[in-house]
Formats: structure tokens, sequence, C-alpha cells
């Protein structure tokens, strides 16, 4: 007999719905194994079981790891319960109600996957960020795809070929006791009529704003809402004395509340999370025959419209609620007939039936069939290699690509522009940018921190042309310092005018005394020198003249190179702000090889008079019109000549097999890899396979992280691009999005991004929305955010990744990584690959570096080969 094993995001105790109703009717046949979604144990792991139906076994994990759901740091712990779930030799049959298990399927082997989707999770508030992308595995390899209810089987007949509709049913027997009317509740005896209620989960798919109209348009009405509050904000639902809260109530007592109510209602919102819910609780109400009031549903509207009241704004379904109480008994006769018809033509029991039918007599996948499995992996090395994987083995058909290119960002984009159609771009998230993407909140839309588009060099000019066409918008660079009270124009040290006098002879003085203490020093042509602050601040290092001077560290480089007084006011914050770490941790070979003189007189005029005009590489700047720096993104994608993969999480590298593993179960095998993803992560991608010494040389790179906080509001609040904070604020900078192009904002509204540098030697104060209100609260302090301004958006990004750490070993463990990579034809390109700074015109040269490496390598081959 096949054991089921389900995986599901909600717990048997928690609402009885679907799940339940199916497996507990299927467990008649089939033993039914529940997994739960883990809970937090400080104690060593462990499986606690439950039966609370017959032949039902809940299987709820204890684990000493915080993360919630099946997340990715929970799986070593589970997979290893999870491959110990079912007596050895039983063929197993993988139910899945979430995706996100999708990894713990490789721990059973199964005979038979089924997908029941009875939810569009991926519409829900706050899903797992690779939600998508595993659902998009899990298509490819189930056998049975069961879909909830008539929309959810439209989006997704498809994406597989043998899905079934099965909409949500009702258990008759139960719900007619409601028939009953003498029946009570004793939380809603003292609650006068008329009663009109709703019973199931109060969250984001809940109106309380209809449901407050409701109670109000009729104060002698009592709204009785029965059922768990969860992932919303309980101060958000309406507080009225005719409206009574209950909680969560047991399935066995709904009978009761509907056997009290005069009217059933269904106040769901119309958002991304209803667009595809067939509510279980329409034919439940139908059942009790009761009058029903819903708003406009798609699987309630069709194809019981013609039963239920369907109300399309809060006016109708207030009307629609006073013409079912004042019902005529011929009114009522009529909807009690169209109701005991629907609820006769279903039955959970049929619905479980039809299911088990498809079950028995789905065709066995001979690749995956369910081998025999002994409790010691000893004797299975199929199944200890499967234990000790990192990606689902299932159909491991493994196409050829001639070029991989891993990561989607500027660098891998502009490699794939550069290669022919036998290439494969894979990456992660749902659309092509990596940190260059943009986001649209409110209409506004957001980049990941801020880019601009600048560069000296002819065919990234040309490239630019090429990508962007028209839409782009070239303008003079307005970036300023906010410090001591006042904006003062970037570089700081050419613009010291406005500043207090006594900072400002500080600053002068310390820059003679540098010049002079260097006096002794053999002169040089100066040499360009790149960005010392990492955001395009380059022209702060480049002076007028350069010496061979020595230095130890990024910290006394700076006293040398402006003196102690730009040091103390500028430059030691705002980089200690932006790096977080001791400046003295870090290196100077990013910074030229030699140190520059202080430009004296650009210094003393900048402090005597207003700083005119911009200066520096980028005092120019490009940026596009419409759709933020994700456009210059997308330009790629109509010369791209191969294929790209989205939502394509690259988990495990075999670099001697020449083969890229996907989250999913996908692999390739590729002749040569592009990799721009972080060389940490791929490191740790390829795992035991790469010698010791270079994992220890990976693990040693150290990096900054960065959370933007984007802000909106109606009014225009500076007419800057962007402005560095050396001082006391949560954000080092801000990028004013809405000034870099108009087509950046909605009408009346202004759109900012506050860039806040994080690393686990500083990290963050706060987080989640605390985060956002201090940098709400601190643009306030500097100006940016006025009294009266509405906010308008507000949300956060995270790059985990953000600037490279320039430390004493960087470039010795770089190269410990890179040697080792390339025997296995792995060219490492792009700012993370390479663990150099790059701004984005060095990410696009970078790319069609890699290109041209490859192109070089195959040139060769053919040479050889001809000869």
């Amino acid at each position: 007999m096949s054991t089921i094993v389900v995986f599901s995001h909600l717990r048997w105790d928690f609402v009885f719905q679907r799940p339940q109703h199916l497996l507990s009717r299927l467990a008649r046949h089939y033993p039914v194994l529940f997994v739960e979604e883990p809970v937090y144990d400080d104690g060593a792991p462990f499986m606690e079981r439950s039966s609370p139906a017959p032949n039902v076994t809940v299987c709820r994990a204890h684990t000493p790891i915080h993360a919630n759901g099946f997340h990715d740091d929970q799986l070593r712990l589970l997979q290893p319960m999870v491959a110990q779930l079912a007596p050895p030799g039983e063929e197993v049959v993988a139910w899945f109600y979430t995706p996100m298990a999708l990894p713990l399927l490789q721990s059973l082997r199964p005979a038979l996957v089924v997908y029941d989707c009875m939810d569009e999770l991926a519409s829900f508030r706050n899903p797992p960020k690779q939600l998508l992308q595993r659902e998009s595995a899990l298509l490819s390899i189930a056998d049975l795809v069961f879909a909830g209810g008539p929309s959810l089987y439209e989006a997704k007949r498809h994406r597989h070929p043998n899905v079934h509709c099965f909409s949500s049913s009702v258990d008759v027997v139960h719900f007619q006791q409601a028939l009953d009317r003498t029946r009570t509740h004793p939380q809603q005896d003292a609650i006068p009529h008329p009663r009109l209620g709703f019973y199931g989960v109060l969250d984001e798919r809940f109106d309380p704003d209809l449901a407050g109209v409701v109670a109000d348009a009729h104060p002698e009405w009592q709204i009785v809402l029965a059922g768990p509050v969860v992932k919303i904000d309980p101060e958000r639902l309406p507080r009225r004395p005719n409206i009574h809260y209950l909680g969560q109530q047991p399935y066995a007592a709904l009978p009761d509340l509907l056997a009290g109510w005069d009217v059933c209602l269904m106040p769901f919102a119309i958002n991304e999370a209803t667009r595809f819910i067939s509510p279980t609780k329409v034919l439940e109400y139908m059942a009790a025959q009761l009058p029903i009031v819903s708003t406009p549903i798609a699987d309630v509207a069709n194809p019981y419209g013609h039963v239920v009241a369907i109300a399309d704004t809060p006016d109708e379904f207030v009307a629609a609620c006073e013409a079912a109480l004042a019902q005529t008994s011929e009114q009522r006769r009529h909807m009690v007939d169209a109701m005991q018809a629907v609820v006769a033509a279903t039955s959970w029991d049929n619905t479980a039936a039809r299911m088990r039918e498809l079950i028995d007599t789905a065709p066995p996948h001979t690749d995956r069939r369910a081998t025999p499995r002994s409790l010691d992996a000893a004797d299975d090395p199929a199944a200890a290699s499967l234990r000790g994987s990192k990606v689902n083995t299932l159909r491991a058909h493994e196409p050829h690509v001639g070029t991989v290119v891993i990561g989607g960002g500027p660098t891998g984009l502009s490699a794939a522009y550069h290669l022919g159609a036998d290439t494969l771009l894979l990456d992660r998230n749902e659309a092509v940018g990596g940190w260059c993407r943009s986001i649209e909140d409110n209409g506004f839309t957001f980049d990941h921190a801020g880019h601009i588009m600048f560069s000296n060099d002819p065919y990234v000019l040309k490239m630019y042309e090429v990508l962007l066409g028209d839409n782009v918008h070239w303008q003079n660079r307005e970036a300023w310092i906010y410090s001591k009270g006042v904006h003062t124009r970037y570089p700081f040290q050419g613009a010291l005018y406005g500043l207090p006098p006594k900072v400002v002879t500080e600053c002068v003085m310390g820059a003679i005394e540098a010049r002079y203490e260097s006096a002794e020093s053999r002169t040089a042509a100066a040499q360009a020198v790149d960005d010392c602050c990492a955001d395009g601040t380059t022209d702060v290092c480049n002076t007028d003249r350069s010496v061979k001077g020595e230095v130890k560290n990024f910290e006394q480089f700076i006293y040398k190179v402006w003196g102690k007084g730009i040091a103390k006011h500028f430059a030691i914050p705002y980089n200690r702000k932006i790096w977080t770490v001791p400046l003295s941790e870090m290196e100077t070979s990013w910074l030229g090889g030699r140190v520059p003189l202080p430009n004296l007189e650009e210094i003393i005029q900048g402090a005597l008079e207003p700083s005119p005009k911009p200066l520096g590489p980028n005092a120019r700047f490009g940026y596009p019109l419409k759709g933020g720096f994700q456009a210059l993104m997308n330009g790629f994608l109509p010369h791209i000549k191969g294929k790209i993969e989205l939502n394509a999480d690259v988990v495990q590298v075999l670099p001697r097999e020449h083969i890229v593993a996907l989250r999913d179960g996908r692999r390739f095998r590729y002749d040569d890899l592009i990799s721009t993803m972080p060389l940490p992560e791929l490191i740790k991608a390829i795992g035991n396979e790469a010698p010791e010494e270079v994992r220890a040389a990976a693990k040693g790179l150290r990096h900054v992280s960065i959370r933007c906080v984007n802000i909106g509001i109606d009014r225009v609040a500076t007419d800057k691009h962007w402005i560095y904070y050396p001082e006391d604020t949560i954000f080092h900078r801000i990028f004013v999005q809405g000034n870099a192009s108009p087509g950046c904002n909605p009408p009346g509204g202004f759109g900012f991004t506050c860039e806040i540098s994080y690393s686990p030697y500083k990290p963050l104060p706060v987080d989640g929305e605390a985060l956002v209100a201090r940098a709400i609260e601190d643009c306030r302090k500097v100006g940016m955010i006025q009294d009266g301004d509405t906010i308008l958006a507000a949300n956060q990004v995270d790059m985990p990744y953000a600037y490279v750490l320039y430390d004493h070993a960087r470039a010795r463990n770089v190269e410990t990584c890179k040697a080792w990579l390339k025997q296995y034809d792995i060219t490492l390109v792009g700012r993370y690959s390479e663990w150099e700074y790059y701004n984005s015109d060095h990410a696009l040269l970078a790319g069609k570096r890699g290109a041209d490496i490859v192109h070089a390598k195959r040139a060769r081959a053919q040479k050889a080969s001809s000869e």
C-alpha cells in the first residue's frame, strides 16, 4: 500500500478546510503522513507525531532554527527526518500544498508527485522569494496537478499536461445541522438579531473597511466575525458596538454559528490575494440554506451568481444585505431550491474518490519509481547521495550549452549580449538587472540604490545609445554634502565655502600641512584614482600631483591626501559610515598605487567663494527617462541571441563535469562558464570539490551590505541628485530618483532612496518597519521631509552583497580562488566575481571581456583542429 506524505503550509489544527477534508477521506485507503512546517525548539531537533484522525499522522519537526516555514536554513535538519517517515520499502506518493517544501522531495524518491494547488500563494502577503521558482520546478516534475477552482485551473492548465479542476466541496450532512434554528452558540447567545455573519481567516483577503461600512449603515445590525487574525494588524479591524469578534472556532461549532445567523457574509477584498480563491464557505453557507452576500470573487460569481448576491461596491453590498433580510417567503423558497441543487451535485467524498482514481491509475515514472530504502544510508548509495545533495536530482536531464552565464546583472547581460545563440543566461530573480533592477510602488519607480550612466569609453557610450535609444536624459550633476547643518557642493575639499569658519580653517591648514609634509618626496605625474568612497566620488582623490609615498592603510592614506581637517570633518566619518570597519583594516591598491597631493588652489578657492559648477568624471551623467535604471537592463533583451532563464537559482557547480545545477532540479552541461555571482557563493556552490585552501580563501572575502529605504512624498524636496551624510543619520547617502528622471515620479509625487550600509561589524540598529520609521525620522532631521509632507510610499530593498571590502587579505584570497577556477573553464567577470569595485560602465566592459575570453578560446581550438 502506498503512503501519502503531505507537505503543507497550513497546520492540521488550524481552520478545518480543504486539506483536512480530502486527506481524512483518503486516509481510509492510504496511510497519510501530514508534514507541517517546523517550529522552533532550542533543544536537539526531533519529529513530534500525533494522530488527529484515523490513519492520519501529523508530523511536526522541532528545530533550533528561528527561520519560518520550509526555509532553506531548515532543510539540512528536515531532510534526514523526512527520509525516515515512510517505512522501508513503502511506495510513497508525495503530495504538496506548498512548493516551498520541494527540496525535501529528494529525501523520499516518490513513485508519484501530486500538487494540490488550493491557493495562488505567491499572491498572498509577504510570499517567500523562492516561491514562484519552486512552483515552476514542482510543475515540471509533478505527475498530477489538482486546481482548487476554475480560476486556478485556467492559470495552471497551460503549465502542465495533467491538470484537473477540483473545486472546493462541502460536507452537507455536517452543515445541514444548522437547519435546526434552535441550535445555539454560547458566544453569540447574547447578541441580538438581525445577525450577519462571516467565519474564516481574517487576513489580507478580508476587507475590514467593508465590514465597517456595513456596521455603520445599520447600527441595529449585529456583525459577527469568527476566525483567527493572520498577517494583518488587528488594529486595522473596525471597532464598533455592533461588530463582534469571536476568534477561531472549531469545525464542529460552525453549524451552531450558522443556525443563529440571518445573512451570511463574504466581504472579501478585491486584490491579488483573492484573484484565484474558491472559498469553501460558499457551499457551507448554502447547505445551511441562508442568504449569502459576496463581493465579486470570480469563482463565486461564476458559477454561483444565480444563488449568491454579488455586490461590486460598498453601497451595493449594504443594499444586498437589506434585500436578504427583507426576503419574502416565495423568494426564500426559490433560493433554497437553488441551493439544494448546487450542494446535491458535490461532496468531499466524491471529490476524494475521483482524486484517488487518478492517483491509482497514473502511469508510473520508472526513472523515479521508489526503490527499497534502508534505514541505513550505507546500504543504499543512491539514498546517501540524495541526502547529501543540495538539489533535487529528479529528472536530471542535462541539456548541453556552449556557454552558461550565471547572473543577469549588467555584467552577465553584457556577456550574453556579446555571445552567440549557444548561450544560456541564468538569473535567480524574476527580472534581469541584478542590483540594477528597479521596483514600483504606488506609481513611484525606485532603483536598488543609486545608479547613473557616465563613462569616457567610446564603446560604452555607444552601448548606451544602442540599449536606450532616445529613452535617456543627460544632465549636469547636482551632488552635495550635508554637514554642520549646511549643504556644500561635492567634492568636499573643493567646496568648503559656507561651512563654519573654524571648520574651513582646520581643513585648509590641514591640507597645507599634508602638502608640505611630503615636500621632500619625489613628485611624479598625477595618476587617476579609483573611487575611494565606492559611490562615484572618484574626483575626491584626483588632484594635480602625486608622490610615491608609502601608506599602510586607507586611514593613513586619507590623512596624507587631504590632511587632518578634511579627514576629521568628512573623509574619516563618511568612509567609516559606508565601509563599516576601521579604515586601518583596508589597503590602498584600489586607489591607484600613488598618494595624490592635495590641490591647494582648488581647496582655497572653494573656501573663499561658492563652487560654481560640478567637477569630476561624472559631472555630467545620463539616466533613463522612463523605467528607472531597469530600462537600461531591459535594453539588452532584444539583442541577446541566446536563452534567458529567470527564477533560476544556481545552487551547485561541478567544475570537473562542467555542470551547473539549479535549486529546482534542472542541470545544464556547458563548455564554458562565465560567473558573475559573488565569488564566495560560487565556491560555496562548488562545495567540497574545491580544495580546503580555496574554500578558506573564499570565506575570508569580506563585503558590505546595503539596505535601501525608498520614500515617496507629495512635495519636491530638493533640486539635488544625491547627497552625502557624514554625520549622525542612519543613511550615508540619499539618491534622489525623482530628479534623476521625473518619469520615476507619479503625478504630485517625489521619490528618493536612503542608502544604509551594514555588515557583521556594524549591524542595522533596527529592522523592518522600525528601519523605515528611523529613515523617515532622520529625513525630517536633515530637512528632506518637512512637517505637512504626506508619505505616499515607503518600502525597503536589501542588497546583501553591495561593496567588496578591500582588506589586507583580499588580493591573496582572490588570487587563490581565481587560480584554481581557471583550470576548469570558469571565467570570473564583474564586481562580485572578480571581487573588485566596478561602476556600471566597468561592468559592461567586464561582460564584454568575458565574452572575448570565450571567443578567443574557441578560435584557438578551431585553429588547432584545422591544423
